[in-house]
């Protein structure tokens, strides 16, 4: 199954992503915030990162906007996972090459079916 990166700085909504994910077989790194996320990614190569917005120190799209300079992540799906809904925010995400938007609170079951999908 696939090696996946959980980026939240709620502790407890980590905690359900990583579940969910888990009961699927896959592998959850977690990370607190966009900083610890980023140097997770870059001593490992993950084949999916999912993170929220609005995080302390660095914020989940300035991640993502990081994550695309490496080599390893260009190709790599990354979704946000957020309260945030407005079209700007979703806008600034995909021009920072976020690959797709879940709102919060999420679905297991929808969360399961996007990863399925952007993993293939």
């Amino acid at each position: 199954m696939a090696n996946i990166l959980a980026v939240d700085d709620s502790a407890s909504l980590r905690q359900m992503v990583a579940f969910t994910l888990k009961s699927q077989g896959h592998n959850v790194t977690e990370a607190a915030d966009g900083q610890q996320g980023l140097n997770a990614a870059k001593s490992t190569k993950f084949d999916l990162v999912v993170t929220d917005v609005n995080m302390p120190i660095m914020d989940g799209i300035s991640m993502i906007r990081e994550l695309r300079k490496l080599p390893n992540y260009r190709g790599t799906p990354l979704l946000m996972l957020t309260t945030e809904s407005g079209v700007d925010k979703k806008q600034e995400g995909k021009a920072a090459g976020a690959t797709g938007w879940i709102v919060k609170p999420f679905n297991p079951d929808k969360l399961l079916g996007v990863v399925k999908r952007v993993l293939g």
